[in-house]
């Protein structure tokens, strides 16, 4: 065993040959390897199964004996400082390795087809092998300083890959603006790494636990000092996973191909700073105040992150903030102290959330064969609807994803889920509260998700497809052929979503009132033209290619059976899931008791509860969603529920206010551009007109001043001996005049 153990400093660099070869190749012979792109693929996948094979071999040889391996090397020695490198294999790096392997596998395999038209094929893969391959580094490093080189690569990596499609102004911007969010807490990373490094003079995790807890519990440390430390190296988590109030990277990340969004929302770069906060949690947790403030944060991020997917129309950035508020669920359960519980739902949700993602690219896919390559329009749920009868195997897939998200047993995150707001009561009531809300809101919004995809008619009249005639195709509603009169007929209290594509580009949302739609909105929501006279010029959506759907069938099986992982087995008074096994070595390094066995009367009773949360979440999402042509009934019911009057006008009030701040994404952004942006600008307009008007100012006026003293005594002086003289006489003669003059005073 501990000769595998030893190999195990090979896993972040088995990716490697992909990127390097390539660029070798387009350096040397970029002719033939252009020509041979497709090559690419198959090595990509076989190296990233290699590791996934060895993963799973450390990962099953831990279960089995609950064990931790660490290796060094001295890399640097002068005087009393030793810098190490080396690897350290427990069950967090297992974890992370399969879950980073085996959902890369699954990108990889689907983006050979997604991208195979992209003429930046051969940069993707390699970016993508070196992404892998510097996560890889990430999860396996020792130590802090191995962790932050590791760190900045990833961070490199996803600002390449989020600006893929570059000469795109959105992408370039996105990227930037990821690249400078967490720079932001990449900073605080490394403040909180050499004061960490100030109190304990070593970088290694074995040693820095127990020298930190040492001085903590002997009280021969700054506390104060320590908990900045915590709050800086906490930052860099924050950023990296996009909890608020560094969150803002992350919808506009959905700028990059969709694998991209899928790999990055998953199992790589956001799950970056879960792992970072688990792996320092032995540190974390002697610091009650710094327990409290991740477990504040992430409440926050939890009832965020749902918020702001309710009104969203861009399917990949309602998923983008539906990971935002999962990611706040894992690292809740991490501020309570909950390791196996967060570990839990990080694996489930990796699976889930890669499903949904590579279902969505499957979605955009068939979307443009009939729009065009538009991502404002194949991206746009608005557009959408009725695709059951084209992508079949795709809405299945998508849906199983959408009933795990939303917590529905057997699947897999109901598990994980239900054990974060299980220990969410027992930590506060109030945070509970919010949590099981928030379970809820995930319910209604991934189903609101489903419904406007798939349900219904898709939102484009075919009728007029003779090959004779040419028109504009407009798609003014979600719900079909129905027009915007016909849905205001048959809906007295709602329009629900109805667009109306007039002059004045309007919205309504929940009601008759309207308010006007920024921009950004009219670039989403403006008619897209097609012209008749050509032939297949429109067509109907098609489902995706076998590679394309490979993926999303395996991911399924996961979806299905990974939460059988963490099912509790009860045997002599003790939890014997696999995970619990898994994580025995971890769970003592924290000091913890294992997880005792559930009683199986109360998991019932909070499964029906929260069960009961998602079920009502999906129930209104069905109410407000569906096609109307099908549920007017129960639309019925909520015009009887909501009659015109004061108890009309509140609601409208309500919903609106509720909209307008999910859609403007909470005016998080419109702050930041207010108070850090146009501050910033201001701030430099007012250094350049001091620099030009004062200190350029003073310099210049010298000059002024020289001149014009110059000119002046040009004109005094005539050139003339006798004058001069004459004023000589005249100031000698007055020096003497003041001269007796106070000698005599």
């Amino acid at each position: 065993m501990e000769h595998t153990y030893q190999y195990a400093w090979i896993i972040p660099f088995v990716p490697l040959p992909v990127p390097i070869l390539i660029g070798i190749g387009l350096l040397l012979f970029p002719t033939a390897t252009k020509s041979l792109r497709r090559m690419w693929a198959f090595p990509s996948v076989l190296l990233l199964s290699i590791v996934m094979i060895f993963s799973l071999d450390l990962a099953i040889q831990q279960i089995n004996s609950s064990s931790i391996y660490q290796y060094v090397w001295s890399w640097t020695i002068n005087n009393d400082f030793a810098l190490e490198f080396g690897h350290l294999i427990d069950p967090l790096t297992s974890i992370m390795s399969i879950l980073i392997t085996t959902v890369g596998i699954m990108v990889l395999i689907y983006s050979d087809n997604y991208m195979s038209h992209d003429q930046g094929y051969l940069r993707f893969f390699a970016y993508m092998s070196f992404f892998n391959a510097s996560m890889l580094g990430l999860v396996t490093s020792s130590n802090l300083i191995q962790i932050y080189i590791f760190w900045e690569l990833v961070g490199m990596c996803s600002y390449l890959l989020i600006g893929f499609w570059f000469t795109r102004p959105s992408a370039a911007n996105a990227c930037q603006k990821a690249f400078v969010t967490n720079r932001v807490g990449d900073f605080g990373l490394l403040l909180g790494i050499l004061g960490l490094y100030w109190i304990t003079g070593s970088f290694e995790f074995r040693d820095l636990f127990e020298i930190f807890n040492n001085l903590i519990y002997k009280n021969q440390v700054n506390l104060l000092f320590c908990t900045l430390c915590a709050f800086l190296l906490f930052a860099g988590a924050v950023a990296k996973s996009a909890q608020f109030p560094l969150h803002v990277w992350l919808p506009d990340a959905m700028e990059g191909p969709t694998p991209i969004s899928a790999l990055i929302h998953a199992a790589t770069m956001v799950a970056a700073g879960i792992f970072l906060v688990a792996r320092l949690l032995p540190l974390f947790i002697v610091i009650p105040y710094i327990m409290n403030l991740i477990s504040l944060i992430s409440i926050i991020t939890v009832l965020l992150g749902a918020t702001l997917a309710l009104a969203q129309k861009d399917i990949k950035r309602s998923l983008a903030y539906s990971t935002m508020s999962q990611l706040g669920y894992m690292m809740l359960a991490l501020g309570m102290g909950s390791y196996q519980a967060s570990l839990f739902h990080l694996i489930t949700h990796a699976y889930s959330k890669a499903l949904l993602f590579l279902g969505s690219g499957s979605i955009i896919h068939s979307m443009e064969a009939v729009v065009g390559y538009s991502p404002n329009k194949s991206q746009n749920m608005v557009l959408m609807g009725g695709l059951t009868k084209h992508v079949p195997i795709t809405k299945i897939a998508f849906l199983l994803g959408t009933l795990s998200l939303c917590g529905i047993p057997p699947l897999a995150c109901f598990w994980s889920k239900d054990e974060i707001l299980h220990d969410s009561w027992l930590y506060s009531p109030i945070f509970a509260i919010i949590a099981c809300s928030t379970a809820g809101l995930t319910a209604f919004y991934m189903f609101r998700i489903y419904l406007l995809t798939f349900e219904g008619h898709l939102n484009i009249n075919f009728k007029n497809y003779s090959g004779k005639t040419s028109s504009s195709v407009y798609s003014i509603s979600l719900w079909g052929k129905d027009s915007p009169k016909t849905i205001k007929k048959n809906l007295s209290l709602v329009t629900l979503l109805t667009l109306t594509l007039n002059n004045n580009q309007k919205f309504s949302f929940f009601s008759n009132k309207t308010c006007q739609i920024d921009g950004n909105v009219k670039k989403l929501t403006r008619p897209f033209i097609t012209h008749f006279e050509r032939k297949n010029a429109l067509s109907y959506p098609h489902e995706a290619d076998n590679t394309m759907l490979f993926p999303l069938l395996i991911l399924v099986l996961f979806t299905l059976f990974v939460g059988v992982i963490g099912i509790p087995l009860n045997q002599e008074g003790a939890d014997l899931s696999i995970l619990s096994k898994w994580l025995t070595p971890s769970i003592n390094l924290l000091h913890q008791n294992s997880p005792n066995s559930v009683d199986w009367y109360e998991f019932v009773t909070n499964a029906i509860f929260s069960v009961s949360i998602a079920y009502f979440g999906i129930f209104i999402a069905s109410i407000l969603y569906k096609p109307v042509y099908s549920s007017l009934q129960n639309l019925n019911l909520l015009n009887s529920f909501a009659k015109t009057g004061p108890k009309r006008i509140f609601w409208d009030k309500i919903i609106n206010v509720i909209y307008r701040w999910s859609y403007n994404r909470g005016y998080i952004d419109a702050f930041y551009t207010a108070s850090l942006t146009k501050g910033i600008r201001g701030l430099a307009e007012l250094t350049h007109f001091f620099d030009r008007r004062v200190i350029d100012g003073i310099t210049n006026g010298v000059g002024v001043v020289s001149f014009f003293v110059g000119e002046g005594f040009k004109y005094v002086g005539g050139g003339r001996i006798s004058s001069y003289l004459f004023l000589y006489l005249f100031y000698v003669l007055i020096f003497l005049v003041f001269f007796f003059f106070n000698l005599n005073l």
